[in-house]
């Protein structure tokens, strides 16, 4: 290329240039009076408008104004300018943002869209949105609560049951992000995305709520296995959900009084205490002891805490429960071979130890024609001790062996007495005890122990 060309190439450029620099320049300056392309003042659209041309938009958007609340399960609602009383009330704020503009800035908005916001452009009439509110469908429909996450006891386990969200919109809030609305101008409001309903606290996502989970099935995998002599109760998960709630902040809550009500059950099943029982007298003959403080029977405070101990950590033991009173089996008629027999009608008592007879001889009860019969019915000997003063009104006498088995009743020598059995009783019985001769409370003294049984019965006329 010549000297010549390159002279006359430079020389177009300069021209093209200078050329594009003051359209630019020109174009500028039509910017200093007009907003920028894409340019919205609270959402009206005022590109390339002038400050009367922009305040008539904003003016006509005012009048025109819709607001769509988009709500859950894909309705919606609206409300208009006029509904809420929505007014254009500083027209200043125009000239304002007009003379914010940069005009040399205007190739920007070409780009990106130019939005300006001013909090005090648009007012409303809060007794009207707070009717037009109350008519919004949202707050008409059927109300669906929302739920927390629950859980459902199935197939030996608990599984998490989805949350409900509902559709109660919380107005308050719905009021708050509508203001904003108007105030900026927009035209739509997810009430979603603006938390204006009231949700579940807790969900199948919730850290806690997993925790809950894990805590459920840890209660559910208990196994408790009561041993009652041959018989069993199984305590596990399908008795357990029955007894286990989880309140509203998902802890879990186990209803003591349900766990105490199933154990005064299993102590109605299982306690003996007082029952009837077959019994074969040393004359073999059959009798029904009814009655006394013999037997099983649970403690049932102690047994509840336990129980529900063993739940809370998710255990699986096999034992008994716990007991206030224990019986010497529970086989059979429960009194074992091991027991002392006191027949009241023939005033005679036998001591029997592991099935052999180690003691037997007659007594003398207590008198009935005074009110003092001995009681009947299966009691244990409560303890035994040497060298004891009783006393009770009118009485009192030196004894070397004592075997209280009820109270103050109890079985004890009586060396004051010359004879034993017959119709002694009747005349000059004891206050309630069975008084024996000292060779006959000696001999059951030494091989008795505390628990072991003592029959006492009357034999049918």
């Amino acid at each position: 290329m010549s000297v010549c060309e390159k002279r006359e190439a430079i020389e177009l450029l300069g021209i093209i240039v200078a050329a594009v620099l003051l359209l630019y320049l020109l174009i500028s300056f039509y910017f200093t009076s007009h907003f920028f392309f894409s340019t919205t003042i609270n959402g009206a659209d005022v590109s390339l408008k002038n400050e009367r041309q922009a305040d008539q938009s904003i003016r006509r958007y005012t009048e025109n104004y819709k607001l769509l609340l988009i709500e859950r399960e894909c309705k919606s609602d609206e409300i208009t300018g006029l509904e809420a009383g929505l007014e254009y009330k500083n027209k200043a704020y125009v000239k304002e943002a007009l003379n914010e503009q940069n005009a040399l800035q205007w190739i920007g908005s070409l780009f990106k869209k130019q939005k300006f916001l001013s909090e005090n452009l648009f007012f409303y009439n809060e007794n009207k949105l707070n009717l037009t509110l109350n008519q919004l469908n949202c707050f008409k429909q059927a109300k669906i609560e929302p739920e927390n996450v629950s859980y459902q006891f199935t197939d030996g386990h608990y599984q998490m049951v989805k949350e409900i969200y509902g559709n109660r919109v919380e107005k308050e809030k719905l009021k708050a992000a509508v203001s904003d609305s108007l105030f900026k101008g927009e035209t739509k409001l997810d009430l979603e995305a603006n938390s204006c309903y009231i949700n579940p606290v807790y969900t199948t996502k919730s850290p806690k709520a997993f925790k809950t989970l894990r805590h459920l099935n840890k209660c559910a995998s208990t196994h408790v296995t009561y041993l009652f002599g041959s018989k069993r109760e199984v305590v596990d998960g399908n008795v357990i959900q029955y007894w286990i709630t989880v309140d509203e902040n998902l802890d879990i809550i186990l209803d003591n009084d349900k766990v105490r009500a199933y154990v005064k059950a299993m102590s109605k099943k299982y306690d003996t205490v007082g029952v009837k029982r077959s019994f074969k007298t040393s004359l073999g003959t059959m009798v029904d002891i009814e009655g006394g403080i013999y037997g099983w029977k649970i403690d049932q405070e102690a047994e509840t805490s336990s129980l529900a101990e063993n739940i809370n950590s998710g255990w699986i033991v096999i034992r008994e429960p716990a007991y206030v009173q224990r019986a010497i089996s529970r086989a059979g008629n429960e009194i074992g071979e091991t027991y002392v027999e006191i027949n009241i009608t023939r005033q005679h008592m036998w001591f029997y130890k592991d099935g052999r007879l180690i003691a037997q001889g007659p007594v003398v009860t207590g008198n009935p024609n005074r009110g003092n019969a001995t009681v009947t019915g299966a009691y244990m000997l409560n303890y035994k001790q040497e060298g004891v003063s009783l006393s009770g009104p009118g009485y009192e006498a030196g004894v070397q062996y004592w075997m209280p088995f009820y109270g103050n009743i109890g079985i004890h020598d009586a060396k004051w007495r010359l004879a034993f059995g017959g119709e002694i009783y009747k005349k000059n019985g004891s206050h309630g005890c069975v008084n024996a001769p000292y060779y006959l409370a000696k001999s059951i003294y030494e091989y008795i122990e505390s628990g072991i049984p003592i029959i006492c019965y009357q034999e049918k006329k």
